[in-house]
């Protein structure tokens, strides 16, 4: 006879069986607890320190004296004697107008003066004529005080068309452009065919002298600039090379286009490789009355508009907002929101949390 106790606890079994199985797949695939995220960092450790503020402003190398030279009288443009960048000579010529109309003119004066200069002696012979009659009593005194003014107003017609001959020689002679010093063209503004008016520039002459940078600085910069005596020029060709500079000029009015102030710093030691038009750095550099603390540039990240910085503390990180004081070369000056002491991220600002866990790569002090 079956017992059926037996029967249901083999009936039983294998449900009990495949319960367990389950229960122990479902126990392995059970995810693992996350590892907490704990991002390597650089930082730099702040300490205040006297810092060298340097402001730096591009500018152009102009020779300190340049001429924008035109011909005294107008004409048509028949000749031109040199080319841009050409060095010339003191009486050299550069440029000739047509001198057709002009030496007509100066014909007409010659003429005119000769007219004068028969009149003059005409009336000088009749004046000494009538004067010898005077003196036998064969004419009256009335008649020789005109014959005296008619010569009196001959030579005055005389000196007139002299004057008048001579300046159109001059006229004649303006037809030809020549340079009055030594120097180098850096500028054409008229071609051969073109009619100029008297006065036109049609050629710039840079003298060879000394050598200065042209820049513009804005106008919050202009009296604190001013007191600065420590200069320093670099041009883009040698960017080594530090040439000292003093300001020259400092224009009284902005630029009404650029709303900057236009200021000339000379070179008196400037080296013969430094040419006309060279793009050039100026650096005025100070150092502040008091310590201050610096951070580089790829410690900065922006948050709600303002500037902020990680801070590490307690192996985590916080957002510090800061207060900037201007640029010293590739770092930032602070002006306030950190203090000495402070550890703060250098690098990998932007892939931060606040209260993110990080591991200190390297530590340095802040110079």
């Amino acid at each position: 006879m079956i017992n059926p106790f037996s029967f249901r606890a083999s009936r039983a079994a294998p449900a009990l069986l495949s319960v367990a199985i389950v229960a122990m797949l479902a126990a392995c695939s059970r995810p693992a607890p996350k590892a907490e995220d704990i991002r390597p960092v650089r930082v730099v450790k702040l300490a205040a320190s006297p810092v060298e503020v340097v402001a730096e402003f591009p500018g152009e190398v102009r020779p300190r004296i340049e001429s924008r030279l035109g011909f005294r009288v107008g004409g048509k443009v028949v000749a031109r004697k040199v080319d841009l960048g050409a060095v010339i000579k003191r009486g050299q010529v550069l440029m000739q107008l047509d001198p057709q109309d002009l030496q007509l003119a100066q014909t007409q004066a010659q003429a005119a003066l000769n007219a004068a200069e028969s009149n003059r002696d005409l009336a000088k012979a009749e004046f000494t004529r009538y004067q010898e009659l005077r003196d036998k009593n064969f004419v009256s005194q009335a008649v020789l005080d005109g014959k005296s003014t008619a010569y009196q107003a001959a030579r005055a017609s005389y000196d007139q068309a002299l004057a008048a001959y001579r300046n159109q020689s001059n006229m004649t002679g303006y037809a030809t452009l020549v340079a009055d010093t030594d120097g180098v063209v850096t500028g054409i503004d008229a071609e051969v065919g073109q009619v100029v008016a008297a006065g036109t520039p049609v050629l710039r002459l840079a003298q060879m002298g000394e050598k200065e940078i042209v820049i513009g600085i804005p106008e919050d910069k202009v009296d604190v600039l001013r007191r600065i005596s420590d200069v320093r020029v670099r041009v883009w060709a040698k960017p080594d090379d530090v040439i000292a500079g003093n300001i020259r000029e400092i224009a009284a009015m902005a630029d009404p286009v650029t709303r900057t102030y236009t200021v000339r710093v000379a070179m008196p030691a400037a080296p013969a490789e430094i040419k006309l038009g060279m793009t050039a750095y100026v650096s005025f550099a100070a150092t502040g009355a008091q310590p201050l603390l610096k951070l580089p540039l790829s410690a900065l990240l922006q948050d709600k508009n303002a500037s902020a910085v990680w801070v590490v503390e307690n192996g985590a990180v916080r957002l510090a907002p800061v207060q900037l004081a201007g640029p010293s070369g590739n770092d930032v000056l602070i002006a306030g929101g950190l203090a000495p002491g402070q550890v703060v991220v250098t690098a990998g600002v932007n892939l931060l949390q606040p209260g993110q866990k990080v591991r200190v790569l390297g530590a340095e002090a802040a110079k």
